[in-house]
């Protein structure tokens, strides 16, 4: 029976130990969330810079199934070419070392401190409403849940039967492939080398029940085990993302077939070097980091040779083999993304940035058709609506997911605020569309503006067009300074309607004007003050989800403080 107890006591330490990381790499993932917005935004076709960043952001994150899976979503929606995420791929596997190193620090009996940890960190989570306090309570917590997940596991292998049986289980096995496999299997199966690596530094460390050559091959096939979350996340998606997964894939086993023949041939010379090192699990875990960093050493000078046998195993497909893509996608976003929260907020930055480009191009075509009597744009107007529309959608569907993995304060303000600002988007396109349908029932009638009119429609759309560029700008860059000047352009439409609206009403009264292009006329101007009023809300948004002036220049006011 105590076998038993000792063998429910491994698996719950198992799953504090995933626990903790997971908690840890969620903190470190929204503490970092700008860090790593920032190392992404400097993503090149540089092999060294993408080496970079994979490895910093797997750092950050303390997972390189999550890095290798965000690599995934970015090239399937187009973002990432495939050299750039294969160099990303290699970083990746060094970054995830620092959970090896972390976990290595149980050998110097330090986990009751660390484990006191996780209380402070819940503590700090349940009592305190500053963000940055409870991103560093989620970090406590989860590294302290950590060292609790180790001390389950070193408490259940004191039982000597338990530690004495799995001793002699992995004793009995000849074959060193065998454990390469085993590595392979039960991290595929856990899906987070790292959470395997802490476990096998563990058995080796605290209980001895593992002996050192074995958990060296073993961490080698964990290398392997961990594609497979890549692998799951590249089904359904565009042939350059299945490149990408493959590319980890072969990257891989790659690095684990010339180590494994290493260890075969130096085995005693490198265990020997090992053991050097006083404490088992450091021994572990610089095997671990040696060899995570010699195989991206040796692959990264053949990121471009590796990309192009990805692409010979994996070609291009045929157009007559393929169904065609839709036309309707959108063009930044993929699911996958929502595993790392920072990276989807860059993306959909983008789409919102795309859709509220294609909003201004009808803005102008529906405007430009009333001024020109023109409606021969009409049918590329009526295009971009329906993809405004579908992009719309789109996005508020992947808010939606978004809102649901965003624990961050921030986090949830932008969601809500960017719910309110596509909506603005999507109406400002409808108005376009107004435009260019109100154009053709002009012609049809032979309603004449006079030259006046035009005038006036004309001075209102000039002024904005820059507040068009002004409120976008300041979405994409938190741009403060510039909030008064589209108040200020605001206050300006809205003055210009009210005059224009009289002017109107003397020319009524003066016979230049007839009451059916009249009511045209003002339906104009109207749209046009609207669309004013779309464009403040979406430029205040930044401060208050509504887009309400008075509420977001009360929230200035409190940061100025």
């Amino acid at each position: 029976m105590s076998i038993i107890l000792s063998l429910f006591t491994l698996l719950g330490g198992i799953g504090v130990l995933m626990t903790g990381m997971k908690y840890m790499s969620d903190g470190l993932e929204h503490g970092a969330g700008k860090g790593i917005q920032k190392l992404l935004g400097k993503m090149s076709d540089s092999r060294l810079a993408g080496f970079g960043i994979g490895t910093a952001v797997t750092g950050i994150i303390q997972s390189s199934s999550a890095t290798t899976v965000m690599v995934v979503g970015l090239v399937n929606a187009g973002i990432m070419t495939l050299i750039q995420a294969v160099s990303i791929i290699v970083g990746a596997n060094v970054g995830t070392t620092v959970t090896g190193l972390i976990a290595a620090l149980s050998a110097f009996n330090i986990s009751p401190y660390f484990a006191a940890l996780a209380f402070l960190g819940v503590f700090a989570v349940m009592f305190s409403k500053n963000e940055r306090v409870l991103v560093v309570g989620k970090v406590m917590s989860g590294l302290g849940l950590v060292f609790i997940g180790l001390s389950l596991m070193g408490g259940a292998f004191k039982n000597d039967a338990m530690a004495a049986a799995i001793k002699t289980i992995f004793e009995s096995v000849s074959s060193p492939l065998i454990f390469v496999l085993f590595g392979a299997l039960f991290t595929g199966i856990i899906q987070s080398s790292s959470a395997f690596v802490g476990i096998v530094i563990s058995m080796v460390g605290i209980s001895g029940s593992i002996p050192l050559e074995s958990a060296l091959f073993i961490i080698l096939g964990s290398n392997i085990g961990t594609c497979v979350t890549a692998i799951i996340a590249s089904v359904g998606t565009s042939i350059n993302a299945k490149r990408a997964a493959v590319a980890h894939l072969l990257f891989n086993v790659a690095g684990t077939i010339v180590f494994t023949a290493l260890l075969l041939i130096f085995k005693e010379t490198i265990v020997a070097a090992l053991q050097r090192i006083k404490s088992p699990e450091f021994q572990v875990a610089v095997f671990h980091t040696v060899f995570n960093v010699a195989t991206a050493l040796l692959v990264l000078p053949f990121v471009g040779q590796l990309a192009a046998l990805v692409e010979r195993i994996l070609p291009g497909l045929r157009p007559d083999g393929v169904k065609k893509e839709a036309a309707q996608r959108l063009t930044y976003l993929d699911d996958r993304l929502l595993q790392t929260p920072p990276v989807a907020i860059i993306q959909l930055k983008k789409e919102i940035k795309g859709m509220a480009g294609l909003a201004k191009a009808n803005f102008i075509r529906g405007v430009e058709s009333i001024i020109k009597r023109d409606v021969r744009q009409k049918e590329e107007i009526l295009d971009d609506e329906e993809r405004i529309n579908f992009i719309n959608k789109g996005i508020a569907a992947f808010l939606i997911k978004l809102s649901s993995v965003s624990t961050a304060k921030s986090e949830e303000l932008f969601v809500g605020s960017m719910h309110h600002v596509i909506s603005d988007l999507e109406r400002i396109g409808d108005y376009a569309q107004n435009f260019a349908e109100e154009t053709e029932e002009i012609i049809k009638k032979d309603i004449r503006f006079s030259d006046v009119a035009v005038g006036e429609i004309e001075s209102m759309y000039k002024k904005i067009i820059p507040m068009y560029d002004a409120a976008v700008e300041i979405l994409m860059n938190d741009d403060v300074k510039k909030l008064n000047y589209v108040s200020e352009v605001e206050d300006q439409i809205d003055l210009m309607k009210k005059v224009y609206g009289d002017n109107h009403i003397k020319r009524l009264t003066a016979g230049d004007c007839t009451v059916d292009s009249g009511a045209y006329f003002y339906a104009v101007i109207s749209g046009l003050e609207r669309i004013a009023d779309h464009l403040t809300n979406i430029a205040f948004s930044i401060r208050s989800p509504s887009g309400s002036q008075r509420e977001a220049m009360a929230i200035l006011a409190k940061e100025h403080k």
